[in-house]
């Protein structure tokens, strides 16, 4: 599950995302890039931030 829309906060585009999990769960992922470096000390990614049943849940359980 890949969202399209790119925000832009302080010089980094954020770009969320999501996959799923062999057991049918979603993981949701973070990557920040630099706006202006092309090398990999201005991206960031950060992996399974939290965890959801479906694709639809779009704020975390209580």
């Amino acid at each position: 599950m890949q969202n399209t829309h790119i925000h832009h906060y302080n010089g980094y585009a954020v770009k969320p995302s999501a996959h799923r999990l062999p057991d049918g769960t979603f993981s949701s992922n973070l990557l920040l890039e630099r706006a202006d470096s092309a090398r990999a000390e201005g991206r960031y990614q950060f992996y399974s931030l939290d965890y959801f049943t479906n694709e639809e849940q779009d704020q975390p359980g209580p």
